[in-house]
């Protein structure tokens, strides 16, 4: 339950300044607030230590090249995030063309290195509710092996929910990872956490993305997310994309590869349903 002294109502005053004429909680940790001159905002209560400091640097770090719509943030502390509210609308191919022009500008504008974190963002952050470490690496696959998928593999095992045989298989796929990772590329700078849930279509015909992950990475890593889980249009995304940013040749057989990370993510999260979802992924990679 909410504090009630400093709830979302009172978070959001705090941090706006205006007073509060409505609230609407959506989940234990979400809620909507409207303030006194209409405007309605989100408010969210972090679920570990630095969460929200996380989420915040990485929405203003993700904001400030100006390429994809981000919402704004109004504040943050150690417990509470205030944003801009996302008026939502249907998904549309031209929204979608433009996501992956504007994607493929974010990624562009890089990172210091893989594994950097947002400026302002701590080094121990999250993905969702997993703990997640920013510690950066001079090169993609040892960095992705050691900082990615490893941590959360050795944890999936000492849980049970991923076996010996299979963790060895995850393991050779990280060992072959500087042969099975395509040409070397830049750090991006990364969403982190693009699955379909963090992207909005907005009512202004620009699609939002909100609950970052953010950090320098594989730019495939972001669309092999969107792969994933499944996004409205996804063929116009990555049409629009190509254009602006063309992939590097057999993209598309390195999807798995970078959605080890986030299968591995879910079955530390939700249990051995997703250990075979991970299993097939390490085995595609091994084929490629």
């Amino acid at each position: 339950m909410y504090d009630s002294f400093d709830g979302p109502g009172a978070t959001a005053a705090r941090f706006t300044g205006l007073p509060v004429t409505g609230e609407r909680r959506l989940s234990a940790t979400l809620a909507e607030v409207t303030l006194a001159d209409g405007q309605v905002v989100m408010v969210k209560r972090g679920e570990g230590d630095g969460a929200a400091q996380a989420e915040a640097a990485g929405l203003r770090w993700l904001a400030d090249v100006g390429t994809v719509r981000i919402p704004a943030v109004h504040g943050q502390d150690g417990q509470w995030l205030v944003t801009e509210r996302v008026a939502t609308g249907p998904p549309t191919t031209d929204a979608a063309e433009r996501f992956g022009r504007d994607l493929a500008a974010l990624h562009a504008t890089g990172a210091p290195a893989f594994g950097a974190a947002p400026p302002g963002g701590p080094e121990d952050a999250y993905i969702g509710l997993a703990p997640m470490r920013n510690v950066t690496g001079p090169d993609w696959p040892h960095w992705y092996a050691e900082h990615r998928v490893l941590p959360y593999l050795r944890r999936a095992v000492d849980d049970g929910t991923v076996r010996g045989p299979e963790a060895s298989v995850i393991e050779r796929v990280c060992e072959r990872l500087p042969e099975l990772a395509g040409p070397a590329e830049p750090p991006a700078r990364l969403h982190g956490d693009l699955w379909n849930g963090n992207v909005l279509w907005g009512a202004d015909g620009h699609v939002w993305l909100i609950d970052p992950a953010a950090h320098g990475g594989h730019r495939e890593t972001d669309l092999a997310m969107l792969h994933l889980f499944g996004c409205p249009h996804l063929d116009r995304v990555l049409v629009g994309y190509q254009e602006a940013a063309p992939l590097a040749a057999g993209w598309s057989e390195r999807i798995g590869l970078h959605q080890l990370f986030p299968l591995l993510v879910h079955t530390v999260l939700f249990g051995r349903g997703y250990a075979g979802q991970a299993m097939a992924a390490a085995e595609a990679a091994l084929r490629s």
